[in-house]
């Protein structure tokens, strides 16, 4: 085969291998609960160092001729992986407890886990074959993942995700054929059957359905599952992900008419709007409009309609529910803003009276691909900063969540105290919702007058306990023991933590884990059959499914990377098997850790996925075309200047360019992170051209590593931050370098033993 075939056919390789992770985790994180979506792919993914152990292991089994039937077999189970793994019904909180639903997970496992096996076979057998070219097979490599993340996320948003999941198997179908130089009739008959999978949606089952209503349209691209459900005659509900709900109500357009005047909401943010003249109001994670209408029935001077979601936004403003909602999205007074809040807000210094967020939330586990625990920048110290910040002198916030209230509580105080409130308690109020089950937390940037707590519940003293509870500040006459929010605000959140069912310690930017609210006391197994409220009642389901992960590859996954040893023949030394591990550990690390940051800045969306993948994955191969024209110390050096720099100034990048628009903050991060990538890129390549035909054991070394440092990073990341993960990394890259400037640990004979090869002459690099 030519070096051009043989490079497209590992570009397309790639092509699969990331967009089926990007395009299944989307899959997964709508139709399973966004933490069990981790487990599933986190697993599977780790089928590309097996597949590669297995082409040392059975040499004779997969061999280069073979590799059409290989790839051919890899878009048949990338094809049924999805649709088939549904179809098993799978109860995850009874996985850990019941034989039958084990019996179902592992099937699950191996359907999902096939197609990577097979294609980290057939990478591997070539570059086993041609080790000697590593620079430019490799660089195709992550040429071909660059652009396999902005295919996937394409493809989703064009065409939908049921039939994205069917596209998503077509480089590998197309890669048999040409390795093989001809279309035979199987590989015609699958891309048939791929064709028709997408045109029809993929055949994908509804195995979640959180509302017993009729579904009336839907859509399901990148960013999220649109179920648009007919509750009522003048009520409809925006159901996302089967996790989160929005409702829209029925509207006429008449501001003074029967519908205006019905009684809404469980309080009364808009109450607010009578206070002052051109009031203007930001309403976060706007979803169906409720506080959008609310707004404009009070007499707002102009309100901001912010949704992350341009599916919903395009639904309120020309699509189906356009009319039904009274077309408010097309009142002159309404802004409607498809942006994540953070990044739209941060710029907008002073500019508004009232920011409202009811039940904001995102369960979505994209940012990170298949590794991701819904990182959530929403509730953070740093947003209640920004918040803050966004509002006039005299601007209120009113944040209402079922979940994040005692989280959110300690973060504000920390929030007020950064912008110089010398008594943060007196511009907080905290509100108890007991039939809602939620709470109302009310933010002022001035201190919070007794007439603007009555203009938002009524008086104090009118209030009925069973409606509305006050938690913060106590009524005078209140003889009943604190709660415990009231004692966070007056005390501290590490005073009350310890009595807490929950982690109460406020979150940062830098360390943005809100929804993990489980402690390890609180494990307990026979807790597992409420999945999936036990991380809001305490119990630590993402540390439990993390330790999952690694128990599994600790146990049976890392042990047999040492197969290999008990057969005759050459083998890796101690040097290059743990150099294969330190980058593939160091690499994922970077790379999830770049991946939460730079969503951060340029905003929560599918496109900042594309472009972040994009730019550090195309940046890699460049870099690995050069790998052998620099000397061993110079990427570990490069990539170790970036993440200290990245710890020191990554803040100061963020600030200082928050202000560009969209398309400007995607264009700044990808000129930031590629000089990372160049020199990432380079680490395999280098111990490629060294180990030679021992490169499929490498290779294998370090996919498996890759998964585990992803996945234990994370256990750092929610204890320590994103911070400490990087200089994590950056401690594996510098082990990697110790272990490659060791040149006498890399030698090994043919026949096995130690020494040099006779006719060996050392790579350049």
């Amino acid at each position: 085969m030519r070096n051009g075939a043989r490079l497209t056919v590992v570009a397309l390789l790639s092509i699969a291998s990331i967009a089926l992770e990007i395009v299944w985790t989307r899959v997964f994180s709508a139709e399973f609960f966004y933490t069990f979506a981790f487990l599933v792919l986190s697993l599977a993914v780790l089928g590309l160092g097996l597949g590669a152990l297995a082409v040392r292991l059975w040499p004779r089994a997969l061999r280069e001729e073979r590799l059409p039937w290989i790839l051919f077999g890899a878009g048949l189970a990338a094809l049924a992986g999805p649709p088939a793994t549904l179809a098993l019904r799978i109860e995850f909180g009874k996985v850990f407890l019941s034989l039958a639903m084990l019996a179902r997970f592992v099937p699950a496992l191996l359907l999902l886990a096939a197609p990577f096996f097979l294609v980290g076979a057939a990478l591997a057998l070539i570059f086993k074959k041609h080790h000697a070219e590593m620079p430019r097979v490799y660089m195709a490599d992550l040429l071909g993942a660059a652009g396999g993340a902005a295919l996937a996320v394409a493809a989703m948003n064009l065409v939908g995700v049921p039939a994205a999941t069917s596209l998503a198997a077509v480089p590998l179908i197309l890669a048999g054929a040409l390795w093989e130089r001809r279309l035979r009739a199987t590989h015609a008959a699958a891309l048939a059957l791929a064709a028709t999978l997408a045109c029809f949606g993929g055949g994908l089952p509804d195995v979640r359905k959180q509302i017993a209503a009729p579904v009336i349209e839907e859509h399901w691209d990148a960013v999220a599952r649109i179920k648009i459900q007919e509750i009522a005659l003048d009520y409809r509900n925006i159901n996302i992900d089967n996790a989160a709900n929005t409702p829209v109500e029925r509207f006429d357009g008449d501001y003074s008419g029967r519908l205006a005047k019905q009684e809404r909401g469980r309080f009364d943010a808009m109450g607010l709007v009578a206070t002052r003249p051109r009031f203007v109001v930001g309403s976060i994670g706007a979803g169906g409009g409720a506080e959008v209408l609310e707004a404009l029935i009070a007499g707002t001077g102009e309100v901001h309609a912010i949704e992350v979601n341009g599916t919903i936004n395009r639904l309120m403003e020309s699509g189906s529910l356009s009319d039904f909602s009274g077309r408010i999205y097309r009142d002159p007074r309404v802004r409607v803003v498809t942006e994540d809040a953070r990044s739209y807000l941060r710029p907008r210094r002073g500019q508004f009276d009232l920011l409202v967020s009811s039940s904001s939330n995102s369960f979505a586990a994209l940012s990170s691909g298949a590794f991701a625990l819904s990182e959530n920048y929403l509730f953070t110290t740093d947003a209640f900063e920004d918040f803050l910040r966004a509002l006039k002198p005299n601007g209120f916030l009113v944040m209402e969540h079922q979940f994040y209230i005692p989280r959110a509580v300690g973060e504000a105080l920390d929030a007020l105290r950064r912008i110089g409130v010398a008594d943060p308690a007196r511009h907080l109020a905290v509100y108890d919702l007991p039939k809602a089950r939620r709470k109302v937390l009310l933010l002022g940037r001035a201190p919070l007058a007794p007439r603007d707590l009555d203009v938002l519940f009524g008086p104090i003293a009118a209030l009925k306990a069973e409606q509305t509870k006050v938690l913060f500040p106590r009524p005078a006459d209140d003889a009943a023991p604190p709660h415990l929010l009231a004692r966070v605000v007056t005390s501290g959140w590490e005073s009350v933590a310890a009595e807490a069912p929950i982690d109460l310690a406020p979150c940062t930017d830098d360390r943005p884990f809100v929804a993990q609210m489980g402690l390890m006391r609180n494990l307990s197994f026979s807790k597992l059959t409420k999945v999936p409220d036990l991380e809001i009642q305490g119990f630590p389901l993402a540390k439990l499914l993390v330790l999952t992960v690694l128990g599994v590859v600790a146990l049976t996954v890392l042990p047999a990377l040492f197969l290999p040893y008990l057969r005759k023949g050459p083998a890796l030394r101690a040097a290059p098997w743990l150099y294969f591990f330190a980058i593939g550990v160091g690499f994922m690390v970077v790379e999830v850790v770049l991946l939460q940051q730079f969503t951060l800045f340029v905003g929560s969306s599918a496109y900042t996925l594309a472009t972040i993948l994009l730019a550090l994955l195309f940046a890699s191969g460049v870099g690995a075309r050069f790998a052998a024209r620099l000397p061993d110390w110079a990427p570990f050096a490069g990539i170790c200047g970036f993440v200290l720099l990245d710890v020191l100034a990554f803040h100061g990048f963020a600030s200082a360019l928050a202000g560009l628009p969209a398309w400007g903050r995607m264009l700044a991060a990808a000129a930031a992170i590629f000089p990372l990538g160049f020199f990432m890129g380079m680490p395999f390549p280098k111990a490629a051209l060294r180990v030679g035909e021992l490169v499929d054991w490498g290779f294998a070394v370090n996919g498996v590593a890759s998964v585990v440092g992803s996945t234990a990073i994370l256990l750092v990341s929610m204890q320590f931050g994103f911070r400490a993960a990087m200089l994590v990394g950056a401690a594996f890259y510098l082990a990697a370098l110790g272990l490659i400037s060791f040149r006498a640990g890399w030698t090994t004979r043919a026949d096995g033993t130690d020494g040099p090869r006779p006719a060996e002459t050392p790579q350049a690099g």
